[in-house]
């Protein structure tokens, strides 16, 4: 083997076990809860080597060894390790070895939580958004990058990893996963977690190429990965790389090694030390003890000093606390043209297929992916109906039922500069793919420090009407405005409905919008409104602003006699039909934007009527609604004369299958005039 790739492995793996006997010998200033790759060196430094700048990873909290191969320095971990305000990575906002890099020759890192699996499904999209561009001639000519995929054996089990597997041997991608077993997952051992380990469970993945190493010799595992990485560069198909390794430090610095590991299983990891073999293999090379101990003392003194330039770097400052909640958005105000001269009606699922029919036309980079909406349907409602036909199989396609790859695969395609929109075709089955949406979109952006925003915009059908029963009417808006770092849009008619899918694509953060399905076509009586005439293709409405669909009369407000309705979607509907049981004395505003919210105007027309009330489908009980409410009363309260009310469905588990039901539960234009009035007539 090449003595300067020896010595350079060497140099590194005594760098990395200098830093965890550092990190250990100061516990008290290394607060923090952090992992070391004290074991795991020999597989994590041949990945590091072997990765190329054009390539990209998602590694895992173990994983310092791959970074230092990478050439992150020991000073750059230890201030993500100290939580410093100059840590590259976060800024101080989360763990060890929770790398973002984005930098001029090294590989793309974005960000990647804890949980443990969870980046399997965005890195995969990594490698589903290279194939995409490569197959669009969209990459510099002549590269070929690979995703490195790095877990550890325990996470295998993770569901989330099997959707990946099989998106990865499906779409045939460019993935290395590789798997660094060290028999333990906390303090669960191996054969309590799993019926098998990783290589053995690769084998029921059709397509998958699966390699065994020796996780603890260095120059097996360089030749090893060698082999595993020039196979997904050339062949362009996914691999597996099982890797035993020893654990010789503590699962982390909260959970050590002594309070549950027996004294054999101490001795048996000990005895596999890479560094030991490292050693070994390098007076076998003809370096003597007096060599190596000069690069021992070296790499001491290099991890100590940089250790106290860490300890002694400046804390973030507090007023950084809110920055990089969303990257900045293009679209500030409406542009284009809302009703052409001319223009013709449509109904909102056709003015959604225009409007992606316009964005695919426009930009290369944007695909359209989910359950049914590929060539053979075009989606259930037909919202992507002839899109397939018109921009190609890769563009327009059918995913497996995996709402978490849906949803997570987002994030990977963002990161290499794809732009996906993606459907969850009824929004009672987001639930299995908001563990991507919590723990990888929303908070990439800020635990990056801006460096990595996500693109992505997940359209979610939703609402009842006409008996779609228990799992095809729900809204479950609350939930998902719950989590921070997510916009969440909700058009009520056809030209919003374009204007704000055209804004979503273009802004630069996870977006979801919500559609109701009972909106779509206008068949619901009240809804004709739902129609428009259709914007232009330069036509968009900005997010977080809300439209006053319709103005109380001015005598009324001059009497006290007015109420305000705040609501959105359906809602826009039921409440225009109570006006006309009340008469003018009601204004309508239609949100559109759930988060960010149009508080300020919400506020000023507050101020004008004195009385409000919001409106919406879901169940009131612990709702935005109510929450919405609670707020506008706090900010509001000088100029209310009565608390601010909410309505919604009844408070049940479920909207009921029979149609009779399903009424009983919903709000309508005759519950509402009757709030109406007694808000009126408090």
């Amino acid at each position: 083997m090449n003595q300067e790739l020896l010595l350079n492995a060497y140099r590194l793996m005594s760098t990395a076990r200098a830093m965890a006997d550092l990190y250990d010998a100061n516990r008290s200033i290394c607060s923090y809860v952090h992992s070391t790759s004290k074991g795991h060196e020999a597989i994590q430094l041949a990945a590091g080597f072997l990765l190329q700048p054009q390539d990209a990873a998602g590694l895992y909290y173990r994983d310092e060894s791959i970074l230092l191969a990478m050439g992150c320095t020991p000073y750059e971990l230890m201030l993500q390790l100290l939580a410093k305000g100059e840590d590259p990575f976060s800024a101080g906002r989360t763990y060890y070895a929770h790398p973002s890099i984005r930098r001029e020759g090294m590989p793309l890192v974005p960000h990647q939580s804890s949980a443990t699996g969870m980046q399997a499904i965005p890195t995969t999209g990594m490698a589903h958004g290279f194939a995409y561009l490569e197959q669009q001639g969209l990459l510099k000519e002549g590269e070929r990058p690979v995703v490195l995929c790095s877990l550890g054996d325990g996470s295998v089990t993770e569901g989330e990893v099997a959707e990946a597997f099989q998106m990865a041997v499906l779409k045939k991608l460019p993935v290395l996963f590789l798997i660094q077993d060290n028999d333990w997952g906390i303090s669960a051992r191996a054969e309590e977690m799993r019926a098998m380990d990783a290589y053995q469970y690769a084998d029921g993945f059709k397509g998958m190429k699966r390699k065994r190493l020796d996780g603890t010799d260095f120059v097996k595992c360089y030749k090893g990965l060698t082999e595993a990485f020039n196979y997904v560069r050339e062949e362009r198909a996914p691999m597996l790389v099982h890797a035993w390794v020893p654990l010789l430090g503590h699962h982390t610095s909260g959970v050590r090694r002594e309070w549950y590991r027996p004294e054999d299983d101490l001795t048996k990891h000990a005895s596999e030390d890479p560094y030991v073999k490292l050693t070994q293999r390098m007076r076998d090379e003809g370096f003597s003890d007096f060599e190596l101990e000069v690069i021992r003392q070296e790499a001491i003194q290099r991890a100590t000093a940089d250790f106290e330039r860490a300890v002694a770097a400046p804390v973030p400052d507090p007023s950084t606390l809110t920055h990089h909640e969303f990257a900045p958005s293009p679209v500030t105000e409406e542009q284009g043209v809302r009703h052409p001269e001319g223009g013709e009606k449509v109904i909102m699922v056709d003015a959604a297929l225009h409007a992606m029919d316009e964005i695919l036309r426009t930009y290369p980079e944007a695909i359209f992916y989910g359950q049914d909406v590929g060539r053979t349907l075009g989606g259930v409602f037909r919202e992507a109906a002839t899109l397939a036909q018109k921009y190609g199989d890769e563009r327009v396609f059918n995913t497996p039922i995996q709402e978490a790859y849906i949803v997570g695969s987002t994030a990977g395609m963002s990161a290499v500069g794809v732009k996906p929109i993606v459907e969850i075709q009824f929004a009672d089955y987001i639930w299995s793919g908001v563990n991507q949406l919590v723990v990888e979109l929303s908070k990439s952006c800020y635990l990056t420090a801006g460096k990595f925003p996500i693109q992505s915009l997940i359209r979610i059908p939703c609402g009842a009407y006409g008996g779609g029963g228990p799992y095809h009417s729900g809204c479950i808006e609350s939930a998902i405005l719950s989590v921070r770092g997510i916009k969440v849009v909700y058009p009520s008619n056809a030209a919003d409905m374009k204007g704000l899918m055209k804004a979503a694509f273009l802004d630069p953060n996870p977006v979801i919008m919500f559609e109701h399905k009972g909106l779509y076509w206008s068949k619901v009586p009240g809804t004709e409104g739902a129609k428009c005439i259709e914007p232009d293709e330069d036509y968009v409405v900005p997010l977080g602003k809300a439209r006053l669909v319709v103005e109380a009369d001015p005598e009324a407000v001059d009497h006290g006699d007015s109420v305000l309705v705040i609501t959105y979607g359906m809602g826009v509907y039921w409440a225009q039909e109570a006006r006309e049981k009340c008469g003018n004395k009601v204004e309508v505003v239609d949100l559109r934007t759930l988060y960010p919210l149009d508080e300020d105007f919400l506020l000023e027309r507050i101020k004008v009527h004195g009385k409000a009330l919001v409106l919406t489908e879901e169940q009131a009980l612990n709702s935005f609604a109510e929450a919405l409410a609670g707020r506008l009363s706090q900010q509001a309260f000088r100029y209310l004369d009565a608390p601010v009310m909410t309505m919604g469905s009844v408070n049940i588990p479920a909207v009921p299958l029979n149609t009779g039901l399903e009424q009983a539960m919903l709000p309508n234009a005759d519950k509402l005039a009757s709030l109406i009035n007694r808000l009126l007539h408090h």
